[in-house]
């Protein structure tokens, strides 16, 4: 499967680099005609900081962002997007005068917690989600859903790749869309064409990888 991959660089910062692999995939969500592999970008110093770099353009000096929300492991990214965007001149308004960098746990039930000890970074700060994949929108609307319970204001969504420029109204930050994967589909388990046809599933694939079949 490996041997499909192909190398895309963001026109904006070349260190910025996925893996696409064309197949038959399957998420928690949906089916997917295409493998967006960010392992390395989301683990490796010199593009994680390239990533951060590109989503931090997005963001003026009239946001205040006191919290990076970081989900399907983008941690690395939201560390060097707290620096980006500190020197970009973005100000938080928290006490410390400085941004959290947090990842919420997910209960047995799917839904997305923080625990009382770090109840005190959301409540009342001025937020920003950041996603390896925005696609199907159900990730944002869990995220915003539960910084919205816990008293946090949501200031931006940003993500690594995107298909759509909104998801459920949502304005998205991105740095990879689907200009940059022609072709690119998501589809409902059960209207995916793929399985209709019969195409062999080639791996199920999450936030932290991917497994063959």
């Amino acid at each position: 499967m490996e041997t499909r991959a192909t190398k895309i660089h963001s026109a904006v910062n070349k260190n910025a680099i996925i893996r696409v692999i064309p197949g038959h995939f399957v998420t928690n969500h949906s089916h997917i005609n295409y493998y967006v592999d960010m392992t390395i970008l989301k683990s490796r110093k010199s593009e994680a900081a390239a990533a951060a770099s590109v989503l931090a353009r997005k963001y003026s000096n009239s946001v205040f962002i006191d919290t990076i929300i970081c989900l399907d492991g983008c941690e690395v990214i939201g560390a060097y997007l707290a620096d980006a965007l500190t020197a970009s001149g973005i100000m938080s308004l928290n006490q410390h005068q400085t941004m959290y960098i947090v990842t919420p746990e997910i209960n047995p039930g799917g839904q997305l917690i923080f625990r009382d000890n770090m109840q005190m970074m959301i409540q009342g700060k001025h937020c920003l989600l950041l996603l390896a994949s925005a696609t199907t929108g159900r990730t944002i609307a869990r995220a915003v859903e539960c910084v919205q319970y816990y008293g946090g204001i949501v200031e931006g969504v940003s993500a690594i790749f995107s298909a759509n420029d909104h998801v459920q109204g949502i304005e998205i930050n991105y740095i990879f869309g689907g200009q940059d994967i022609p072709g690119y589909e998501t589809y409902e388990a059960s209207r995916c064409p793929m399985c209709e046809k019969k195409q062999k599933i080639d791996a199920i694939i999450n936030s932290f990888g991917y497994s063959k079949l």
